[in-house]
């Protein structure tokens, strides 16, 4: 029991920080929201890659955030 204690202690923890790591990315995750609804409009799917480049800086931006939480 205290081995599956042990993973949600972590779990909690990597859950507390997103919300410090996502509010550095404000901008990037503001940009691809809005690409997402102006590409889905009405009720229009979200087809591959139209905001590959929005989701790719916003993906980088959480990538370099949560390592320098992690130094």
């Amino acid at each position: 029991m205290s081995g599956s204690n042990n993973v949600w202690s972590r779990n909690r923890e990597r859950l507390r920080l997103f919300s410090e790591v996502f509010a550095q990315c404000a901008d990037e995750a503001a940009a691809y929201g809005k690409c997402v609804a102006a590409t889905t409009t009405g009720r229009q799917e979200l087809k591959k890659d139209l905001c590959a480049r929005e989701f790719q800086a916003l993906k980088t931006c959480f990538t370099h955030a949560a390592k320098k939480r992690t130094k």
